[in-house]
C-alpha cells in the first residue's frame, strides 16, 4: 500500500489573507470606478472629462485601498506581536504557571489529564511560545497577520478591477458609455464573484449573484445622482 494518502487534502485557510484582499480590491475597483463613470456619465459629461474621472478614481481608489488594508492588518499584526512578547515575558518569569495554562487547554479540549500534560510538557520543550501563540492565543503562520502582501493585493487587485470599466469608457461613445460600462460591470463582478466563490470552496452561483446585486444597485444609484446634478447643473 502506498505511503502517500489517494486523496489529498485540499484546504483553503492558507489563502484567506490574500484572497480576502483580493477580492475586496477587485470588487471595489469595478463598482467605485464604474459609478463614478456611470455618474458622471449621465450628468453630460463629455468623453475626455468621463475618462479622466475615471482614470483619477483608479489611482486614488488604488492607493486609498493599499494604505486602509495596510493599516487594518499592520494594527492586527501589532497586537499579535504584543500578546507575543506578553507571552514570552510569562514563559520566562513563570514556566510552570504556563504549563499549568497549556495542560488545562488540552483537557478542555478533550484529553485525559496524563496525556494533556505529557502533551504540553512536549510540545513545551519542542517551541514553548509556538505551541502558546497557537493553542492559547490562536496565532498560526497559515493565519498570520502579513500588511504588506495584503496592501499589494488589495491595490492590485483594485487596478485590474477598475480598469474595466476604465476601457469600457474609452472605446465607448458619450451616448453609448453608460449602458456599456453597467453591463461590463455586471459581467465583471459574475466572474470575481463566481472565482471568489469557488476558491473559497462556496458555490458559484450564489457569490456571482449577491455580487451582481450589489453592483447593479450601485450603477442605478449612480447613474439616478449623475441625471439629478446633470439636470440642476445644465
Amino acid at each position: 500500500m502506498s505511503r502517500h494518502s489517494r486523496h489529498p487534502e485540499l484546504h483553503r485557510a492558507d489563502r484567506v489573507g490574500w484572497l480576502r484582499a483580493a477580492v475586496l480590491g477587485a470588487n471595489d475597483g469595478i463598482v467605485s470606478v464604474a459609478g463614478l463613470v456611470v455618474g458622471v456619465a449621465a450628468s453630460g459629461a463629455s468623453a475626455s472629462t468621463i475618462l479622466a474621472t475615471g482614470v483619477a478614481g483608479t489611482v486614488a481608489g488604488a492607493m486609498s485601498m493599499a494604505a486602509g488594508e495596510y493599516v487594518s492588518v499592520q494594527t492586527q499584526a501589532d497586537t499579535e506581536a504584543a500578546d507575543l512578547a506578553v507571552e514570552m515575558r510569562e514563559l520566562h518569569e513563570d514556566p510552570h504557571s504556563e504549563l499549568d495554562e497549556l495542560t488545562a487547554i488540552y483537557r478542555h479540549r478533550g484529553l485525559e489529564p496524563a496525556l494533556a500534560r505529557q502533551v504540553a510538557e512536549q510540545l513545551t520543550a519542542h517551541d514553548a511560545l509556538g505551541a502558546h501563540a497557537r493553542d492559547e492565543l490562536g496565532i498560526t503562520d497559515t493565519l498570520r497577520a502579513r500588511p504588506l502582501q495584503a496592501a499589494l493585493a488589495s491595490a492590485g487587485a483594485f487596478t485590474c478591477g477598475a480598469a474595466l470599466p476604465v476601457l469600457t469608457a474609452l472605446f465607448s461613445s458619450t451616448q453609448q458609455v453608460t449602458v456599456a460600462t453597467t453591463a461590463s460591470t455586471l459581467t465583471g463582478l459574475c466572474l470575481t464573484g463566481a472565482m471568489a466563490a469557488r476558491a473559497g470552496g462556496a458555490p458559484p452561483l450564489r457569490g456571482a449573484l449577491r455580487v451582481m446585486f450589489w453592483g447593479a444597485l450601485a450603477m442605478v444609484a449612480a447613474a439616478g445622482i449623475g441625471n439629478l446634478l446633470g439636470a440642476h447643473l445644465s
